[in-house]
């Protein structure tokens, strides 16, 4: 497949390594400065220009693209691109916002702007946020097989029970799997084996029914996972923290928002009455601590910027509540934010560009979880007639597939299948699989 990306940004760099080794990546970028490094670090081909030119889309050999993502920082761009690309080719488009009203009128009238899938940097961080809220302890959720099944990932603290157990000790769970092990929390993803030890300071990542995730946050840190989520604090009313604290409010969470502007706090207000707004600076420890901040389950920073994130993030956590997330605008920050203290950051750009590697991948992987760092996934693959796994037990068809698979889970007409050696996989069954990095190209095509 030919996939043209416009925007040689954080998303489109992270897009084009991630499909470079199995299909036909072109970037266009308007600075030569990034697409000389694009060129030497990943295997695409690429040209300067702006991408609502038609004659750099045509030097791109646009008429060639099965898909075309425009990627940039500005939505109007990529919109613009997006419709030019509509006129003169029949590629498929993606086109990336950051503001919800575009994407409130895209989902009104299907093909407006010229595009064909539409995403939301703002809404999918919000979404993330939400779903690590929901489940204390984890670092990252992520849901297949419509819900039916949930990958987590865990970050397994020293003093933990499960610290020092191998795998098989640890597994005490009918309706759950154990897909990997990232050694000291940023390794490589290590195929989880019954021998392999789940180390203090690692993370595992575990594939499995929701409740039995849920089961499993609890053996890894009782007291912390124990609790139902009640107070959620939001500093920052910014458009990710509204849509935030919007959708805690739709999972019965009563959220408590900072914000500083007092017109921003009264507009707040008025669109959320599930929400208690204040309006104050959230980096005075006097008010946090005046307003009980101690309390909340959760404290989720998005203030527009990483440095005022950090602090009052670190603040809330000093002040006693239980867990910080913060909303990361620079990727290369990431590891900082969680070394210093903030249990989950969350970079809206790495959501985005996962979101849309999914949507792109072949057309039967119908769902994508990328582990980082590494490059392994997590793939949910619907069986047909042609997979290796159809009509076979798992064990059987393990010889033809390499080391670095793991079956974690099996849907079946909406049913949980728990996936064991002897588990035969009929045609029409959805499976999720762990799949290392380096296995990608020969799994995409057995599965």
């Amino acid at each position: 497949m030919r996939v043209l990306v416009v925007g040689a940004g954080e998303v489109g760099s992270s897009i084009a390594s991630s499909l470079s080794d199995s299909h036909e990546v072109v970037v266009v970028d308007i600075d030569p400065e990034r697409v000389e490094a694009l060129t030497y670090s990943e295997d695409v081909l690429a040209v300067t220009g702006d991408g609502t030119d038609l004659d750099v889309l045509e030097e791109a050999e646009v008429e060639k693209a099965d898909v075309v993502i425009a990627s940039t920082d500005d939505d109007e761009t990529n919109l613009a691109t997006c419709a030019t690309v509509d006129v003169v080719s029949d590629a498929f488009t993606i086109g990336r916002v950051e503001h919800t009203n575009y994407l409130e009128t895209w989902r009104g009238h299907e093909g407006a702007f010229g595009v064909d899938f539409m995403v939301c940097t703002d809404l999918l961080a919000a979404e993330a946020i939400v779903r690590v809220v929901g489940l204390p302890t984890a670092h990252e959720v992520d849901p297949f097989a419509d819900g039916c099944v949930e990958m987590a990932e865990f970050d397994v603290p020293a003093d933990s029970p499960i610290a020092g157990e191998t795998v098989a000790e640890a597994d005490r769970f009918e309706e759950l799997t154990f897909v990997a092990v990232l050694e000291n929390g940023n390794g490589h993803a290590e195929v989880a084996r019954g021998d392999t030890v789940i180390q203090g300071d690692s993370r595992v990542v575990v594939v499995g029914r929701p409740e039995s995730v849920r089961e499993f946050a609890r053996s890894i840190e009782p007291e912390g996972a124990a609790g139902r989520v009640e107070d959620v604090v939001v500093i920052g009313g910014s458009t990710t923290g509204e849509l935030t604290a919007e959708r805690l409010a739709s999972r019965g969470i009563h959220p408590r928002i900072i914000e500083f502007d007092e017109n921003r706090a009264r507009e707040l207000a008025e669109r959320l009455p599930a929400a208690t707004v204040y309006s104050h600076d959230a980096t005075d420890p006097e008010f946090l601590s005046r307003e009980h901040i101690e309390d909340a389950d959760a404290v989720v920073a998005t203030l527009g910027t990483d440095e005022r994130s950090l602090l009052a993030a670190l603040l809330a956590k000093r002040e006693g509540a239980e867990r910080a997330i913060a909303v990361v605008e620079q990727a290369r920050y990431v590891d900082l934010f969680e070394t210093v203290g903030v249990d989950v950051a969350v970079n809206p750009r790495r959501v985005t560009a996962e979101e849309i590697t999914r949507f792109t991948r072949e057309r039967r992987a119908e769902n994508v979880a990328i582990i980082e760092p590494g490059g392994a996934e997590v793939v949910e693959v619907e069986v047909d007639e042609d997979s290796v796994l159809a009509g076979r037990t798992i064990l059987d068809a393990s010889a033809d597939l390499p080391d670095g698979v793991v079956v974690g889970a099996i849907t079946r007409n909406g049913e949980y299948v728990t996936p064991r050696g002897d588990t035969v996989v009929e045609v029409g069954d959805h499976v999720v699989a762990f799949v290392q990095a380096d296995a990608h190209d020969e799994v995409s095509a057995k599965l």
